[in-house]
């Protein structure tokens, strides 16, 4: 699957997309910075609350090509602006994260 194939999930939006033909075969849904770190697969997308700056960080440390930010976040600018540097394509859904887990899920075929 790749990044692109995001943009076309009904209710996930894209704020900003690095790479679209960036590929990955997973997803790690977390909000404690240091799990997703030590848990999440590389080039797996990331699902999470956490709407800051310090979520590209950990993303790039774990060579990850989306991050989908949940329940109707709003990413700032400075967040933004890190995606961009680091290469990071970056999605919000008004969803939670279990239905926007689930809504990837299926689309990898899990």
């Amino acid at each position: 699957m790749t990044v692109n194939d995001l943009a076309k999930i009904e209710g996930i939006e894209t704020i900003f997309l690095a790479d679209g033909n960036q590929e990955f075969s997973t997803a790690y849904t977390g909000d404690l910075l240091s799990d997703v770190m030590g848990n999440a697969e590389e080039e797996s997308i990331l699902i999470t609350v956490q709407a800051h700056k310090n979520t590209i960080a950990v993303a790039s440390l774990s060579s990850m090509p989306a991050i989908i930010t949940c329940n109707g976040r709003d990413c700032p600018l400075d967040m933004i602006e890190a995606a961009k540097k680091e290469n990071i394509s970056l999605f919000t859904s008004a969803f939670s994260q279990f239905k926007v887990s689930c809504l990837v899920a299926k689309v990898l075929g899990c």
